[in-house]
């Protein structure tokens, strides 16, 4: 399978992955554990159907130490007793602002809250825009349909 597009080969696609690539790499440094961070891009790559990511995210993830056990449940993190209850207010706020389109409301006050009641202001402006820009990622990827399966820890940096 080959992608549709080749968006690092294209002048407009590598100039947006730079920047989007930038923003991805001044929320790694912004204090939200890497756990949180791999689930929380792990759990919105499988909403959206993003071969591509959910490739790299768990196999950075597993790189980085994370168990085959709670990389398995991310789906079924509600069922599972292996999240921390901030792992699981994460979740829940990546649940709610991946599937903006399907609560008219967007993301409850309830979510929002047991989110705040984990993470600081700068942890929780640093979640939000991971979700946002994992988001943008999975977008990208399932648009153009990169083709999942080759990708090895550190690949990108």
């Amino acid at each position: 399978m080959d992608a549709r597009l080749n968006l690092f080969g294209s002048t407009v696609g590598a100039k947006a992955l730079r920047h989007l690539n930038a923003a991805g790499k001044a929320l790694a440094d912004a204090g939200l554990p890497p756990t949180t961070q791999e689930l929380v891009k792990i759990r919105a790559s499988q909403l959206n159907g993003c071969g591509f990511c959910l490739d790299m995210h768990t196999k950075e993830a597993s790189a980085a130490g994370e168990s085959a056990l709670r990389l398995n449940l991310v789906a079924a993190w509600r069922e599972a007793t292996v999240f921390t209850e901030a792992e699981r207010a994460a979740l829940e706020l990546t649940e709610q602002g991946t599937r903006l389109a399907d609560a008219a409301g967007g993301v409850t006050d309830a979510a929002w809250a047991e989110a705040a009641r984990h993470y600081d202001e700068e942890q929780l402006a640093a979640l939000v825009s991971l979700i946002a820009v994992i988001n943008a990622y999975n977008r990208l990827n399932v648009l153009v349909r990169q083709p999942a399966g080759d990708y090895t820890p550190g690949q990108f940096g």
